[in-house]
């Protein structure tokens, strides 16, 4: 089974398109896959937009974080197709529906994990005004490698932990 894990940047920030209800104006700066079925990551930027989602059509599976609500709607911008017939497992939407709230990658991350996000979306805004790329393709490489090991994980063991808004250690059980 080909599962991909990924993540996508952007070129702009919400305040610069009006809101999120504009996430298609945001623009696609760059993308990594880590694809199981050869082990290998593989890197984006928006002139190759056509292979990444030749990539996440041909998976069996699909894994990533907000990706329903963010990734794939940055990603409609730049084809007809709607994304909607590919196998997908949304970390964060699954912890939506058990919990109630959302949970960021960040807090998974360090919780269930003990490892920190090297930067923050609003960050790779910043490096793609820049023309800093490569830096946004090692950050995005970080995220997918985070949403890998924090599936892997969940799998495993059937739960991930956060942190509440007390900053106590809580579990959430997850069935992807």
């Amino acid at each position: 089974m080909n599962i991909v894990f990924f993540d996508v940047e952007t070129q702009r920030s919400f305040d610069e398109v009006g809101g999120r209800h504009n996430i298609r104006k945001l623009g696609l700066s760059a993308a990594v896959t880590y694809s199981t079925a050869n082990g290998a990551f593989h890197h984006y930027t928006e002139e190759a937009v056509d292979d990444l989602i030749a990539e996440l059509k041909a998976a069996d599976r699909v894994v990533g974080f907000n990706v329903l609500g963010f990734d794939y709607e940055v990603l409609r911008a730049y084809t007809d197709d709607p994304l909607d017939d590919i196998p997908t497992v949304d970390m964060l939407d699954h912890i939506y529906k058990r919990l109630g709230f959302r949970v960021s990658l960040d807090n998974l991350a360090s919780t269930t994990l003990r490892a920190a996000k090297s930067a923050d979306g609003l960050q790779a805004v910043r490096w793609y005004k820049e023309g800093r790329i490569e830096e946004i393709l090692e950050y995005c490489q970080q995220d997918v490698e985070v949403t890998r090991q924090i599936y892997n994980y969940g799998r495993k063991h059937k739960h991930v932990r956060f942190r509440d808004r007390s900053y106590r250690s809580q579990m959430v059980s997850v069935s992807w």
